[in-house]
């Protein structure tokens, strides 16, 4: 397949359309799996921490606008503390290879969590050096932002990340940056397939972007209501892999599932994570693995 120089700036309003390619995934599975599990707690802005201004999502519904709110804080401390321990030992328990969304200063934070991830046998992806979107950030400060997470993660792991997630909006500057750093093999800035896209570097050379998903995600349990219980989450994830299994017999498709420490770590949470990787495994024809491994046999597979 021809890479293609279509850029979310401009607009692609087509896509693959009716002819999607078609790739095989490995052992002939119909889709591919990607669990993300994002880490950010640390990074998340905090009064109390000497920021401006107090972060606003999080469990509790009360914001505090100008003094500092431990409540918050130490709803995001659990995930660091208590929820990053649980979701590990149940990927574990599954034989599930992950990829960690990591913010650079929670990683700076939390060093050793990062290092377990990398023993663990997970992928360690940028998610920003602060929870913030990057849509208002000059270009000057978001090379800086990214310059500072790829260097708090190489410190900690021993490895530089090849992936990179913007929480919320990308800047106009984004990518291109990315695309700078040959390192950076993909991005995951992008809602609008169930497949990855081929995107050309300046100098030719290929560069994947892996989509993203909010809805099979569990961010939805802080939006009622969405999710409510265990059993919403889980089935309603289990039913979009369904859907993707049934297309897949024809052409491959992705499917991502988000997560988060501080909300899926929650004991009644777990419930759902659990039941999601059974579901998937009894169905079968399903290949979960981490974003780097997609991107890379997406890059070899089409290839061609």
């Amino acid at each position: 397949m021809t890479p293609s120089n279509v850029n979310l700036r401009p607009r692609d309003l087509i896509g693959y359309g009716i002819n999607p390619p078609k790739v095989a995934w490995p052992d002939a599975a119909r889709v591919a799996v990607s669990f993300v599990v994002n880490f950010e707690e640390g990074a998340e802005y905090s009064i109390a921490d000497g920021d401006s201004r107090n972060e606003a999502v999080y469990e509790a519904t009360e914001r505090l606008e100008s003094v500092p709110d431990y409540c918050l804080q130490s709803h995001y401390d659990y995930g660091t503390r208590a929820a990053w321990w649980r979701i590990m030992n149940l990927l574990d328990a599954h034989d599930i290879k992950c990829t960690v969304n990591a913010c650079g200063l929670a990683v700076q934070r939390s060093p050793e969590l990062a290092k377990d991830a990398v023993d663990r046998g997970h992928e360690i992806s940028a998610h920003g050096w602060r929870w913030e979107s990057h849509a208002h950030l000059d270009k000057s400060a978001e090379q800086n932002a990214i310059e500072k997470t790829v260097n708090a993660i190489t410190e900690a792991t021993g490895i530089p990340p090849v992936g990179w997630h913007t929480r919320s909006s990308p800047s106009s500057h984004t990518r291109s940056i990315l695309m700078d750093r040959d390192h950076f093999i993909y991005d995951s800035d992008f809602y609008g397939d169930d497949l990855p896209v081929i995107l050309s570097r300046p100098d030719g050379t290929p560069y994947v972007v892996l989509p993203y998903a909010f809805d099979t995600n569990d961010m939805q349990f802080h939006h009622a209501p969405r999710f409510v219980s265990a059993d919403d989450f889980s089935d309603y994830v289990s039913r979009a892999f369904d859907w993707l299994w049934r297309e897949g017999e024809e052409t491959p498709k992705m499917m991502t599932i988000g997560l988060h420490l501080r909300i899926i770590g929650r004991p009644a949470r777990m419930w759902a994570l659990e039941k999601i990787i059974e579901h998937i495994k009894s169905r079968g024809s399903a290949w979960i693995t981490t974003r780097e491994n997609i991107a890379r046999h997406w890059l070899s597979a089409t290839d061609r």
